[in-house]
């Protein structure tokens, strides 16, 4: 049977008349990848404060496998590691210095030399934080994350400002402490990351979970249907009726057509065109994807 990492049940939290998280149930499996998306002011942070014992919860409870986290704080927090998105380190440390620093902090923990060679930072780790591009610091914040051996990773926006090859390198650095059955907790403002590593998400809004589940559950039970996208310059709009269509979305540049019927959503489409003289340009089709399930249940983009 699969054992819980974390679980939340009923979880409250408000800030005077604000509700920050409303009642929220949540349940992490062990050795998985878990991503928690949602738009900023969503509750995420929150959420992830009381699951880290950093917040108490008005109401409900947080707990780590059979631990209280309420009661058991201290013991909670000895076996997680956290990299947070942006970290403040002592920049004049070289990054074995910080590691070492970081390491003497944990009764327990690995060693420098291994997290050094893991993270692809040997050659830097005699070189001041300060002089570290974007992605070593990540890095290293990453390594930091590791040093006392923790059971649960979390990770907040970890690919944040990476460039791609950087950030594929991340992912492969992700799977793998998956792969030492390590449990893994990730916020991402990239639906792509999220489709690729989480084995399970959650979409949470206003501090309530509005779904959960693997990627390809919420996809399907969301958006079982292609989406056809053609500039906005071509006047497609809301309120247009074209055969087999579910719904129309006009986001950015282009519009959104959700289809039920791929063919007979094309076909319609030409004859309004040439009804109406236009041309259509920027015609693409693809299935649906994490990005509009995401927009579909909170109706607004992630960086809003």
């Amino acid at each position: 049977m699969t054992t819980s990492a974390l679980r939340l049940e009923n979880v409250t939290k408000r800030y005077g008349a604000v509700l920050a998280v409303d009642h929220l149930s949540l349940t992490v499996p062990s050795g998985i990848v878990f991503a928690l998306l949602g738009p900023n002011g969503a509750g995420k942070s929150t959420t992830l404060e009381m699951v880290e014992g950093l917040r108490r919860p008005d109401e409900g409870d947080v707990w780590w496998g059979d631990l209280d986290v309420g009661k058991h704080a201290d013991e909670a927090r000895a076996r997680f590691g956290v990299q947070l998105q942006t970290s403040a380190f002592f920049d004049l440390l070289t990054v074995k210095e910080t590691l070492e620093l970081f390491k003497s902090f944990y009764r327990r923990s690995l060693p420098v030399a291994d997290l050094i060679a893991r993270l692809d930072l040997t050659d830097k780790q005699n070189a001041r934080v300060d002089g570290l591009s974007g992605g070593q610091r990540q890095r290293l914040a990453l390594a930091c994350a590791l040093v006392n051996d923790p059971e649960v990773v979390f990770l907040d926006e970890p690919s944040a400002g990476l460039d791609p090859q950087a950030r594929r390198n991340l992912w492969d650095v992700i799977l793998g402490l998956k792969a030492e059955g390590r449990t893994v907790v990730l916020t991402t403002h990239y639906m792509e990351e999220a489709e690729i590593l989480a084995d399970r998400l959650a979409i949470i809004d206003h501090g309530r979970v509005l779904d959960e589940g693997t990627p390809r559950e919420l996809i399907q039970r969301h958006m079982p249907a292609a989406v056809v996208e053609v500039s906005r310059a071509v006047g497609v709009h809301a309120g247009m009726v074209l055969p087999s269509v579910l719904s129309i979305d006009e986001r950015d540049d282009v519009t959104l057509l959700v289809s039920d019927r791929l063919e007979d959503t094309l076909v319609g489409l030409v004859n309004w065109a040439e009804r109406e003289g236009r041309e259509i340009t920027g015609l693409t089709t693809r299935n649906a994807t994490l990005e509009d399930v995401f927009l579909k249940l909170t109706g607004r983009s992630l960086r809003e």
